[in-house]
C-alpha cells in the first residue's frame, strides 16, 4: 500500500495533474481535443472529456479565473450562459498559477516539473541570473530550456491543421518557441483580424486553432479585478467571444479556458523585503513573483531561511523547502534539469498577501491584481464549451 501523502493545506487548491489517475488540468486540454477530433497522438490519459467535432477553437483568456466569471455574471452574459449550461467542473492550472507556466503546460501537455517553465522568473542554473519567462534571455536557448515536442507539433504531425493566433510581437519570443512551436503562427493585433483569422483557420478539417487574449490580465494587474475597468474589459471579451461563436461554422467547437485567476492585493497586504532586511539573510537570489516566491539560498542557509520566513510571515504564507514542495506534487514529476530552477525555498501566499521587492522588482508596487499562488481564485480556471 502506498504511503499517504502530506495533509492538504487549508485554503489551497492542489493541482489535479493526475499522475496516478487521469487528471483535469490545463495540460489536459489538448489531449482532450485530440480525442474529440478522433486523432491518436499518444497523449497521456485525461479525465477531461470534450464532444466530438471536426474542428476546435481553444480561446485562452489570460487571467479569467473560474471564480471571477462566477462573481461577475452580469458583466459576461455569454460566458455565464456557457457556465450555466456546462456539465464540466472547473479545472486547475499548475503551480505556480502564472502565465508562462500555464501557457507552456497547455502547449506541451506536460506538468511544470517536466516542461521546466516554473515561474515568471526562475534561476538559470549555475548562475545568479533570473530568466524572465515573458521577456526571455538571449543567452538561453528556448529549445534547450524546454526540449520536449509541443502538443501542437504532435497534433500537426498526426495530420491536424494547427494554428496559433496571437499578437505579432509574440511570434518569435522565447516563450512562444518553448510552448507553441510546431504550429502555424498567425499574427493578429486587432479584434477584427483575429475573428477573420480564426474563422478561416477553423474551416480546415481536422483542425485546432489556438487563440490568446492578454488584455484582461493586463487590466487586472493595472486596476484590479474589483474595478470598473476590469469589468468593462470582461464585457468586451464576452462580446468578442459571442461574436466569434456566431461567426464560426456550427460544426466547429469553441472552448474558452484561462491560464489562472487573480486576486487584488492592497498595499497593507504587501511585505517589502527591502524594508525587512532579515528576509534577505541567506538569500542569494529572489525569484518567482509576489504571490509565489522562489528563494535561492546560499550554501547551508536553507534551514535558517525557512525559519526566518516562516516566523516573519506566519499564517500569511506557506513556506516550504524545495523537497517539501515537490513531495506535495505542486510541480508534478520534476525532471533532473528542472530541479535547480526551483527555489531552494518556495513561498506561496495566502489570502491577498504578497511579498515584493522595491529594489529587484520595482514594477510590482504598481500592480493591483496579482496571481501565482494556490488559492481557489488563482487555481480554478473555466472549461467552457460551445
Amino acid at each position: 500500500m502506498a504511503e499517504p501523502g502530506p495533509e492538504p493545506i487549508d485554503g489551497f487548491v492542489a493541482p489535479d495533474y493526475g499522475e496516478m489517475v487521469p487528471g483535469r488540468t490545463l495540460g489536459d486540454v489538448l489531449p482532450a481535443v485530440a480525442t474529440a477530433l478522433g486523432v491518436d497522438v499518444g497523449f497521456h490519459q485525461t479525465a477531461l472529456r470534450l464532444p466530438e467535432a471536426p474542428a476546435y477553437v481553444v480561446f485562452l483568456v489570460d487571467g479569467l479565473g473560474h471564480e471571477l466569471v462566477r462573481r461577475h455574471r452580469a458583466d459576461a452574459p455569454f460566458l455565464t450562459s456557457l457556465l450555466d449550461g456546462n456539465d464540466q467542473a472547473p479545472v486547475t492550472c499548475g503551480v505556480p498559477s502564472t502565465t508562462a507556466t500555464s501557457l507552456t503546460s497547455l502547449g506541451t501537455a506536460l506538468t511544470p516539473g517536466a516542461h521546466g517553465l516554473v515561474g515568471f522568473t526562475s534561476r538559470v542554473p549555475g548562475t545568479d541570473r533570473l530568466l524572465n519567462a515573458l521577456a526571455w534571455d538571449k543567452q538561453v536557448d528556448p529549445l534547450e530550456w524546454q526540449p520536449h515536442p509541443t502538443a501542437f507539433a504532435r497534433l500537426a504531425g498526426a495530420g491536424v491543421h494547427v494554428s496559433v493566433l496571437s499578437k505579432r510581437e509574440f511570434r518569435d519570443s522565447g516563450l512562444t518557441r518553448a510552448s507553441q512551436r510546431g504550429a502555424e503562427y498567425v499574427g493578429v493585433d486587432r479584434v477584427g483580424e483575429r475573428l477573420a483569422g480564426v474563422v478561416s483557420a477553423a474551416t480546415e478539417r481536422p483542425s485546432l486553432s489556438y487563440v490568446y487574449d492578454g488584455d484582461l490580465d493586463w487590466t487586472g494587474h493595472r486596476y484590479g479585478v474589483d474595478s470598473p475597468q476590469w469589468r468593462a474589459q470582461l464585457s468586451a471579451v464576452d462580446d468578442a467571444l459571442e461574436q466569434l461563436r456566431e461567426a464560426l461554422d456550427p460544426a466547429a467547437r469553441l472552448v474558452v479556458v484561462a491560464d489562472h485567476g487573480m486576486v487584488d492585493s492592497p498595499p497593507e497586504a504587501r511585505t517589502d523585503v527591502d524594508e525587512h532586511l532579515e528576509l534577505r539573510a541567506g538569500v542569494r537570489l529572489l525569484g518567482g513573483e509576489a504571490r509565489f516566491r522562489h528563494l535561492y539560498c546560499a550554501a547551508g542557509a536553507v534551514d535558517d531561511v525557512v525559519a526566518t520566513w516562516r516566523g516573519f510571515l506566519g499564517d500569511r504564507a506557506v513556506v516550504l523547502t524545495r523537497d517539501e514542495a515537490i513531495d506535495r506534487g505542486w510541480f508534478g514529476h520534476v525532471e533532473a534539469q528542472v530541479r535547480p530552477r526551483l527555489g531552494d525555498v518556495t513561498v506561496a501566499m495566502r489570502g491577498r498577501h504578497g511579498v515584493v521587492s522595491t529594489t529587484d522588482f520595482p514594477y510590482e508596487a504598481r500592480l493591483v491584481g496579482l496571481h501565482g499562488s494556490l488559492t481557489p481564485d488563482e487555481m480554478y480556471i473555466p472549461i467552457l464549451v460551445s
